[in-house]
C-alpha cells in the first residue's frame, strides 16, 4: 500500500454560481508535503462550511477507482480531478473501517472518518449531467482523514494500517448507511466518531428491524 502523489489546490477556479470560487482542483506535488491538523501545506478549502475542518482534513481516492471510472467514461482520470489530496494504490478505501487508523511514510498518522458525499460542485468539475446519482450509486466514494500526527508525506511513501475498531462499518457501508444492526455496532465500540456520522448512525440503528419472513403492514 503506497502513495502514488500528494495533491493540493493549483488555483481556485469558478464553481457554480451559488458556490463561487472552489479549490477543487487539486495537482500532485513534487517533494514532501507537510500534513497539519487542517491538512496538507499549499492546500485550501472555499466551502468552509461543507467541507474542510479536523473531520475533513484530508481527502484520499484509490488508483483502482480512477481506472474503473476512466474505463466508464472512457477518459483519462488523473490525479486530483476528483479534488483528492491523496491517489492510493493497494488498498480499498470503500472497505476501511470507520476509525481505521493509517500511517503514511515514517510521521504521519490519519483516522478514518468518513465517505465522502458529492456535491453540485463536483458535478460541475467533471461537466457531466446527472454525476453526482452515478458517483453515489457507484459506491466508490473515497475517504476522509482526520489527521492525528504531523509530519511531512511524499509519492511512494508507504501506507499501514495501525489499529482497526472492533465494528463492521466500513466506509461503503456508511455512504450506503442501510445497515442498522452495523451502525449500532459501531455505535456500541465506542469508536471517536464525526458528529455527522454519529447523527447518521443512531438514526439508522433506530429504524424497526423487520423479522424474516414478515411483510410490511399496510393502512389504508
Amino acid at each position: 500500500m503506497r502513495l502514488l502523489t500528494v495533491n493540493v489546490v493549483e488555483e481556485l477556479i469558478p464553481g457554480p454560481k451559488r458556490t463561487g470560487w472552489t479549490a477543487i482542483d487539486k495537482r500532485p506535488q513534487g517533494g514532501r508535503v507537510r500534513v497539519g491538523e487542517l491538512g496538507l501545506a499549499g492546500d485550501s478549502v472555499c466551502d468552509v462550511e461543507n467541507h474542510g475542518g479536523l473531520d475533513q482534513a484530508v481527502y484520499a481516492y484509490s488508483e483502482e477507482d480512477a481506472r474503473w471510472w476512466s474505463e466508464q467514461l472512457g477518459r483519462e482520470i488523473p490525479s486530483g480531478l476528483f479534488g483528492e489530496n491523496l491517489r492510493t494504490e493497494g488498498i480499498d478505501l470503500t472497505n476501511a473501517l470507520i476509525g481505521e487508523v493509517w500511517r503514511i511514510g515514517d510521521e504521519v498518522e490519519v483516522q478514518v472518518r468518513a465517505p465522502r458525499i458529492p456535491c453540485i460542485t463536483f458535478q460541475h468539475r467533471m461537466g457531466i449531467p446527472g454525476w453526482v446519482k452515478w458517483f453515489h450509486q457507484a459506491q466508490r466514494p473515497g475517504l476522509y482523514f482526520k489527521v492525528l500526527r504531523t509530519g511531512t508525506i511524499a509519492a511512494g511513501d508507504e501506507m499501514t494500517v495501525v489499529s482497526r475498531p472492533e465494528h463492521e462499518v466500513t466506509v461503503g457501508v456508511m455512504f450506503e448507511a442501510q445497515d442498522s444492526a452495523k451502525m449500532q455496532g459501531m455505535l456500541d465500540s465506542g469508536v471517536d466518531l464525526m458528529v455527522e456520522c454519529r447523527e447518521i448512525a443512531e438514526r439508522v440503528a433506530a429504524r424497526p428491524v423487520s423479522k424474516p419472513g414478515s411483510t410490511p403492514s399496510s393502512t389504508q
